[in-house]
């Protein structure tokens, strides 16, 4: 369950500004280790991109801002790394749908 911002305790910001370097760092080096065989940069990328959207407000922003012109992109990331977000939208996405008639076959 995610706990309100108001309850969350705050992260020291040395430690924050270390994890997104890390991540930034991870993100970078991604291709790098794609060249090796096996799924290597897939699994580096992804968390790269998460502890920098941990730990980034502009990250964020970003991501969102993505994440709105391209949905289904957006989509498939929200569940790779398992934000709230993925599951508001899909419940939201659930209600918005309208159930269409079955058709009559004319003959």
């Amino acid at each position: 369950m995610v706990q309100p911002a108001s309850v969350r305790r705050k992260r020291n910001p040395a430690v924050s500004i270390a994890l997104l370097v890390i991540g930034a760092l991870l993100v970078i080096l991604a291709p790098f280790v794609g060249i090796i065989p096996g799924p290597g940069g897939i699994p580096v990328f992804v968390l790269g991109l998460a502890l920098m959207l941990k730990n980034s407000a502009w990250a964020r922003r970003v991501f969102v801002r993505a994440a709105k012109r391209w949905p289904r992109i957006g989509q498939i990331a929200d569940i790779g790394l398992r934000r709230p977000s993925a599951k508001r939208r899909k419940a939201r996405d659930a209600a918005r749908a309208v159930p269409r008639p079955a058709s009559t076959q004319q003959g």
